[in-house]
């Protein structure tokens, strides 16, 4: 049987990955080893795309299951983390906002627990640095004025 609302969902997908991609395709990309402000934004597009056609080809398939519960508490906590990083990130500087969004966004599970939590945002937070920072050399303060660092 088909699925409307998953086609309508992966068509949703498709048109964003598509508008996004256009949007990217005007920056400079650059190339694999010196990206450019573009490649990022059109990379993340493409991916989009793909994923809205997964999930449109998918509705083909699917039977008309009824809806499960909805998983509040990762709402709650996955949600907030970006939005926390996006409103942090100037003030306190790059590694304490991505190491607390990351904390945030590990309460997303109920498995989770307080001190792998923190040893994966430390993780998460060394591994960013690395990649962005020294890798890429992206420059961005690491620490920032709220902390007087």
């Amino acid at each position: 049987s088909f699925d409307a609302t998953e086609a309508i969902c992966g068509a949703i997908f498709i048109c964003l990955g598509i508008f996004f991609a256009w949007q990217a395709y005007d920056l400079d990309l650059g190339t694999t080893f010196r990206m450019g402000p573009g490649y990022f934004p059109l990379a993340l597009s493409l991916i989009l795309i793909l994923l809205g056609g997964v999930i449109f080809l998918r509705a083909g398939k699917v039977a008309n299951e009824p809806m499960t519960s909805i998983a509040w508490r990762g709402i709650f906590f996955i949600l907030p983390a970006p939005i926390f990083f996006g409103l942090t990130v100037r003030g306190l500087g790059f590694v304490p906002s991505l190491f607390l969004s990351a904390l945030i966004a590990s309460f997303a599970s109920h498995k989770m627990k307080p001190i792998m939590a923190v040893l994966l945002s430390a993780a998460i937070t060394v591994f960013s640095v690395l990649v962005f920072n020294y890798g890429l050399g992206l420059p961005f303060q690491r620490f920032g004025p709220w902390l007087n660092f």
